[in-house]
């Protein structure tokens, strides 16, 4: 369980200044910039859900309408933690039940809360034997790395890769590395990979927070789309106090609410006291009829069944259509593709190839992710595909692509 040095083995250092916050999607923008697309546009990039928004938001919203006229208290309205904490307890195998008065918070979307999370991670861990830090996976979503900037924090990245099943390997931390670490990240349903740790990956993961005293920060925003098995939560490994593990959702990605911005954080009573302490003065509140069609959306499991058909199917095509091209797996969770076409020319190459010839337009992995100590990029040579779109423009992107690349 120990590596050499006193950082995990291929981990980074403090990326150049705003380097790890720069987003992806900006990136992208300025590498398509100077090409034309040969074909009709079928985006494939933005991993913004178009499937139909439930039909209950609009009466709840309407219903409630005058409590826009409130104030929104931070820690959210009784009814939807009790609804949160309800489903998480449904969906689950929890230790026990969530504590609806301590145990949950409302989250102006779950970014916003992974953010401020570790900053409140910074400081609810107290002195460190060294500077502190905050590990990640690599690849990774914008916001861990920008939090932990924010934090004053050094971040760590780990490399996820086919080796390591695209989770982060702990058996590469070392005992030094992990005595400064005040939080790590970890994402679960993956993004972009779509890898889903088991419950022993969370038990080992848990055993070593407590053990050195920092806190998991769980980003399960994609649990529920999935096409097989449906994927668990760190909470469930947590003990019977979830002591040093929080987990985020968010309704994004299940309801297919990307613009509603509701999700919440739930878990470590006393790390969300002080979470909560933080984000009362410091972070948006999520208006209260929002909340109400929250607590609809969490009592309703039939129109995320039908996402997940939606999905089922996209992926149906997928498989059929790529087969075993590019190194395609039919990812466990999420509704990310991960391709390799590091003998295409890399990803930025078929990025390119892909928009100006074929209309479809996809991310660089290596934008993903950050270099490695030892320069390596464990997102380069592979692009991400997000199945959002309809099943027609799905079948007729993954065709192109074929057709483009081979």
């Amino acid at each position: 369980m120990t590596a050499p040095s006193g950082v995990a083995q291929g981990a980074g250092n403090v990326a150049p200044a705003g380097q790890a916050e720069r987003s992806p999607f900006a990136r992208t923008t300025e590498l398509l910039a100077s090409y034309q697309p040969a074909k009709p546009l079928i985006t494939l990039s933005l991993g913004e859900p178009q499937h139909p928004v439930p039909d209950f938001v609009g009466p709840v919203l309407a219903s409630h309408i005058a409590e826009f006229g409130r104030y929104p208290l931070a820690r959210g309205i009784e009814p939807f933690r009790r609804a949160a904490a309800s489903w998480l307890s449904t969906r689950f195998h929890l230790p026990r039940a969530i504590d609806p008065e301590r145990e949950i918070l409302v989250l102006n979307g779950s970014r916003e809360g992974l953010f401020f999370a570790a900053i409140s991670a910074a400081r609810y861990a107290g002195a460190r034997k060294g500077k502190p830090a905050i590990l990640m996976p690599n690849p990774f979503y914008p916001a861990y790395g920008a939090g932990a900037r924010a934090a004053g924090c050094e971040q760590i990245y780990l490399p996820t890769t086919l080796a390591n099943g695209f989770l982060p390997d702990l058996d590469t931390l070392d005992d030094a590395t992990l005595a400064r670490t005040v939080a790590i990240f970890i994402a679960s349903p993956a993004n972009p990979q779509g890898s889903v740790a088991s419950r022993d990956y969370f038990l080992r993961l848990k055993k070593l927070a407590d053990r050195f005293g920092f806190m998991i920060l769980s980003d399960e925003c994609y649990s529920e789309i999935y096409t097989r098995d449906a994927p668990g939560s760190a909470l469930e490994c947590a003990g019977p106090d979830f002591t040093n593990v929080v987990a985020f959702q968010s309704l994004s990605k299940r309801s297919n609410l990307p613009g509603m911005r509701v999700g919440f954080a739930a878990g470590d009573a006393r790390f969300l006291d002080q979470f909560h302490e933080l984000r009362n003065v410091a972070a948006p509140q999520v208006p209260v009829p929002l909340q109400h069609v929250a607590v609809a959306a969490y009592s309703d499991e039939a129109h995320v069944e039908e996402n997940r058909r939606l999905y089922r199917i996209k992926f149906d095509l997928a498989d059929q259509i790529l087969g075993n091209r590019y190194g395609y797996r039919r990812p466990a969770g999420g509704f990310c593709v991960w391709l390799d076409v590091s003998s295409r020319g890399g990803d930025e190459a078929a990025t390119v190839k892909l928009y100006r010839d074929a209309g479809v337009r996809v991310i660089p992995g290596s934008y993903l992710a950050r270099p490695q100590d030892d320069g390596s990029n464990p997102g380069a040579g592979y692009i991400r595909l997000a199945l959002v779109s309809d099943g027609e423009s799905t079948a007729e992107a993954l065709h192109r692509l074929v057709e483009t690349l081979d």
